[in-house]
């Protein structure tokens, strides 16, 4: 008996050299339950790796590619789910784009990664089915294996009332409930969920729901990160040399840090303007508060993601020609993909972690941060997942930009006593979250059964 994983990505990059695994997300929490497992992930193949027939370095995992053509590529991911999908379930409702070729594309797709798995699962085998993109893999695999069949929503599921805006929902709902066990990262999405399942006219009783002659389980399991690894970070003296000339380079007594992928759901323009509010109605802080803005290139051929780094670009420049004086530069914008090394030494230069995404599954920079930093303080916006946990940080919503400002004053104003306090507990609770553990905790409720 293995397990087989499937997920729209492969936890491997192709590099000249060949595969090379990948860093964070479920790269990292998945990786090891498969290595210690043994058995195959299921992904897409990239467009570089087309024909390829090279295996990962590792010889208890399998990878196992669904090549599509560029139409079912634009169709599937750039279409249903990253113009359909996405914006939905993130709120955004003006961005959504109900064609109904995205949702054959879609349909096309999944069915494809359905017949990959099938030509690989053999009896007694567990399937481990990843996000939005396959929704309706489930239901397609329940038609034809039996085994235990999971699988995991990484991003927000919204309102009732809002799923319902889909023409294909009750379609979506049903290819979930193919799983025996559906995981969420909090109990609003969880039970988001269940709603929209009782909606559409699923029996639902208590977190379980039924579809023909079978009871679906819903469940949390909230998704972390590597503890050891961001603990061998924090203590590294090369991220730590690193951080020390962060800080001279921001040559101020405190520097806020904001790391994101440019994503309009990720609030970066609304956290600038917070930003400029609170120069404004904070003037002491001016010359003796600096803000770095990670943004790291996302989806550049959309049109919606084009707009938004004009805009952000605007208020950066906006910010600078206000502010910028001689001897202080108090807004730096670096637009580029780092490490996770280099990453690290800017958590750990940073005295405030102002992360405030407008709306997100769990956020994991939010847990980066905090246990990679010493002293930090961590502004979290109430619309992430993470804030569910997450309590001893300055909870603040991203709409508002006055108490933004405000969070952002305290933050910089807090003794050092109430921070390490508030560290120290957001550590431990981030300890019990930790990315090794959470496959280990879906997949034996799964197989429990």
């Amino acid at each position: 008996m293995s397990l087989i994983i499937v997920a729209n990505r492969a936890p491997f990059r192709l590099t000249a050299e060949g595969l090379v695994p990948a860093v964070g997300g479920l790269a990292t929490a998945l990786l090891p339950v498969l290595e210690a497992r043994g058995g195959t992930w299921v992904a897409a193949a990239e467009w570089g790796e087309k024909g390829r027939t090279a295996q990962p370095r590792q010889s208890a995992i399998r990878l196992e590619r669904v090549f599509l053509s560029e139409r079912e590529w634009q169709g599937y991911y750039g279409g249903f789910s990253n113009r359909v999908l996405w914006p939905l379930c993130h709120y955004f409702l003006d961005k959504i784009e109900l064609r109904r070729e995205y949702f054959q594309d879609y349909l096309r797709v999944n069915r494809r990664f359905a017949e990959a798995v099938v030509r690989i699962y053999r009896q007694g085998d567990t399937v481990f089915v990843q996000d939005y993109h396959l929704l309706l893999l489930p239901g397609l695999l329940r038609e034809r294996i039996r085994g235990p069949l999971g699988f995991f929503f990484h991003i927000p599921w919204p309102s009732s009332g809002v799923f319902r805006i889909l023409p294909w929902g009750r379609a979506l709902v049903a290819g979930v409930l193919g799983a025996d066990l559906v995981g969420f990262h909090t109990w609003e999405y969880a039970e988001n969920f269940l709603r929209t399942a009782a909606h559409y006219g699923f029996p639902v009783e208590g977190n379980r729901v039924r579809i023909g002659e079978r009871t679906v389980r819903v469940e949390v399991h909230p998704l972390g990160i590597d503890t050891h690894r961001f603990h061998e970070l924090s203590q590294s003296p090369e991220v730590g040399a690193h951080a020390r000339s962060l800080r001279r380079l921001a040559g101020v007594d405190r520097l806020i840090l904001g790391v994101d992928r440019l994503d309009y759901t990720n609030g970066i323009r609304e956290r600038l303007l917070a930003y400029e509010r609170f120069l404004q109605a904070y003037p002491h802080w001016r010359g003796r508060v600096a803000f770095f803005q990670i943004a790291t290139p996302s989806r550049t051929q959309v049109a919606a993601y084009r707009e938004l780094k004009r805009q952000v670009d605007e208020v950066v420049g906006r910010i600078l020609g206000s502010f910028l004086r001689e001897d202080w530069v108090p807004l730096r914008y670096f637009y580029q993909t780092y490490t996770q090394e280099e990453l690290s030494a800017f958590y750990r230069a940073a005295d405030v972690a102002l992360i405030t995404p407008l709306r997100d599954g769990m956020n994991l920079v939010a847990l980066e941060y905090v246990y990679t930093s010493s002293e930090g303080v961590l502004v979290l916006s109430n619309l992430a997942g993470a804030a569910e946990y997450l309590k001893e940080a300055l909870l603040v919503n991203p709409y508002d930009l006055d108490g933004m400002a405000a969070a952002l004053d305290r933050a910089l104003r807090m003794p050092q006593g109430e921070r390490r306090e508030r560290l120290l507990a957001l550590k431990a609770r981030i300890q019990v979250l930790d990315a090794q553990s959470w496959a280990d905790r879906f997949l034996s409720s799964l197989e429990a059964g």
